[in-house]
């Protein structure tokens, strides 16, 4: 709060006043390091089948293959629709295990959409 005064012949006055920006709720995290090299290493592939993951995930791994020859990849294939409503919860479920058999190092999340 804070006292406004108009000019002369005006009442001062004491008003609220609303921050634009908001309060932060959220709390900062650290996040994994980022892989520096992707050679030997698996990436998993996440997709909703919502937006053609299909042509973009074999743009994606060739050119990835180009500038890291040694990566290999576990196909969206394997792990279905993950945002399929009527096995979503099951699908969420499974997930950490697959990703562990798979040996998966890193993953692509959906895609386009």
């Amino acid at each position: 709060m804070f006292n406004l005064t108009h000019g002369p012949g005006t009442e001062e006055g004491t008003y609220e006043v609303v921050y634009p920006i908001g309060t932060q709720v959220s709390q900062v995290r650290d996040v994994a390091p980022s892989i520096p090299d992707l050679n030997g290493k698996t990436i998993c592939e996440l997709w909703n089948y919502a937006f053609r993951g299909d042509d973009s995930f074999p743009i994606v791994e060739e050119l990835m293959k180009k500038k890291f020859p040694g990566v290999n990849f576990v196909s969206y294939k394997e792990f279905g629709n993950i945002h399929d409503p009527s096995e979503e919860t099951e699908r969420m479920a499974e997930l950490p295990g697959k990703l562990k058999t798979f040996k998966c190092d890193a993953v692509i999340a959906g895609n386009g959409g």
